[in-house]
């Protein structure tokens, strides 16, 4: 439980001298926040949280872009903010191939590293340039 939830916890709604409004001012706490009920998600977003999940099952590679332009190729009303949002929901991330930079290119000098065993104590005892 974070600090908020512990404090949030403490006002007591039927208190005989203290108001709701009285207690969050006390315990920093806007009133708002403590009327806060979060709301699920709509019929439609679990529908297409279904049809995003039976889809990436085939296609996993699919990011959103993708799967935007394949629901509405399937005739549904959606836009890539709502498509993200949910499938960031759902913990979806699609399998691509990431950039390899870590190899050096054949043929290319590899130069050493002459700062290994200095420590670096001060500033402006190493410079650096980069041309």
């Amino acid at each position: 439980m974070s600090d908020r939830e512990v404090r949030r916890g403490m006002i007591e709604r039927t208190h005989p001298k203290l108001s709701v409004g009285a207690q969050c001012r006390l315990l920093s706490i806007s009133r708002s926040s403590f009327y806060y009920a979060p709301q699920g998600e709509t019929a439609l977003n679990l529908d297409l949280m279904l049809l995003i999940d039976r889809q990436f099952l085939d296609t996993p590679f699919y990011g959103v872009r993708q799967m935007t332009w394949h629901l509405q190729n399937e005739g549904h009303a959606v836009n890539e903010k709502r498509i993200r949002r949910l499938m960031r929901l759902m913990r979806l991330m699609p399998i691509y191939q990431k950039p390899d930079t870590s190899r050096p290119a054949k043929g290319h000098k590899t130069y050493p590293y002459l700062l290994g065993g200095l420590r670096v104590d001060r500033p402006n005892q190493v410079w650096c340039a980069d041309i």
